[in-house]
């Protein structure tokens, strides 16, 4: 079974799944493992591997390969540029930043990454990637023009273009760690927007009222990484997003 179809298959299992991010830059692979451990224990589907900013070589390495080694659930990399290509990985979201206003993430990082990607046997899952105000530090590097967030049916344009466009994943994407989260009203909009393609939602899900919104408004995929950081009982908190995304 491909990793997209694991995915597939546990949201229509589970109607809404968790994955945990995990930043390579944040903490040696030993600790990035243990976080995982403890993601995967709370009911985590994957765990994601990336970052905004330098993110690639031995540390992406070496962080992927600790966490295949302590889980059972899939790895995948969640890409800045094309130094994020890893032979470690189970899959990659390959990634068109769909409002980036850089032909460097429009295209270009994906013609030269795609090579690496077919070489190393990695799996790649086609996601339309769309940043939302506030943004964040992913939103200045990829020169993304932000959505503003009282006008979701731009969202939504944007979505449906991913989709026709032949993408099966959106990914909105409000910033890590920033202070808001991308609003439902627009979660809402852009998901009756592209019907049956799935509706990944990330970036300032710290509590489990937000998720359970952004949930209920129809996000098929909850990603959190900042809301792990600042807890030490990670299994528990994991356990507390899945257990109100799933009810």
């Amino acid at each position: 079974m491909s990793i997209e179809q694991h995915l597939e298959e546990a949201i229509s299992r589970e109607g809404t799944i968790h994955l945990t991010l995990i930043d390579p830059d944040s903490q040696p692979p030993e600790e990035a493992a243990r976080i995982a451990r403890g993601a995967t224990a709370g009911g985590t589907t994957a765990v994601l591997v990336g970052g905004s900013v330098g993110v690639g070589g031995r540390g992406i390495e070496c962080t992927v390969s600790e966490i295949k080694g302590s889980t059972g659930v899939p790895a995948i990399i969640f890409p800045s540029d094309v130094g994020s290509v890893c032979t470690t990985a189970d899959a990659m979201f390959f990634l068109c930043l769909m409002n980036s206003r850089s032909t460097a993430y429009l295209s270009t990082n994906q013609a030269l990454g795609a090579v690496f990607v077919k070489s190393y046997g990695i799996e790649p899952i086609p996601v339309a990637y769309i940043i939302v105000e506030p943004g964040g530090t992913v939103g200045w590097i990829g020169d993304a023009r932000l959505i503003p967030r009282n006008k979701p049916e731009i969202a939504a344009a944007y979505a449906l273009a991913g989709k026709y466009l032949g993408m099966r994943w959106v990914y909105l994407e409000a910033g890590s760690g920033v202070p808001d989260t991308v609003p439902p009203e627009m979660v809402k909009a852009v998901k009756a927007s592209i019907d049956d393609t799935r509706l990944i939602v990330g970036g300032g899900i710290r509590t489990d009222k937000q998720a359970e919104l952004l949930a209920k408004a129809g996000a098929d995929v909850i990603v959190t990484g900042t809301a792990i950081e600042e807890d030490v009982d990670i299994e528990n908190k994991i356990a507390s997003f899945v257990r109100v995304i799933q009810h």
